[in-house]
């Protein structure tokens, strides 16, 4: 079993920049890829970024230069740093862990909110 939990669920606006983090809990946390998808209203849940457990990194295209996703397996985090956020961005996103090709766990989600 791992346990998930988002932070930094934030309002900025267009342009801006904000940081989320996923803090795991239970097992070992290097040995899952870990992802962040996020889910706007009326749309599907959508990937954002991945990263395997040996730190190699996916990224949607159209986010690509803007979003970075990072990991450290010693404080079992992964993070996402957006910049140059746009109101398209508005969404839950939310963190999981990804073992044998499918996610097995997800965290409850943190809203990111941009506007003017």
């Amino acid at each position: 079993q791992v346990q998930l939990v988002e932070s930094g669920e934030g309002l900025v606006q267009p342009g801006g920049s904000l940081r989320l983090s996923c803090a795991a809990s239970g097992r070992p946390f290097s040995t899952y890829a870990m992802g962040w998808y996020r889910q706007a209203p009326g749309k599907q849940r959508e990937l954002v970024a991945e990263i395997s457990s040996g730190g190699t990194t996916t990224y949607v295209d159209s986010l690509k230069g803007r979003f970075t996703i990072s990991r450290d397996n010693a404080k079992n985090t992964v993070t996402l740093q957006m910049s140059s956020l746009r109101p398209e961005d508005t969404a839950v996103y939310y963190c999981g862990a990804k073992r044998g090709g499918f996610y097995q766990y997800w965290g409850q989600g943190t809203q990111v909110t941009v506007s003017s």
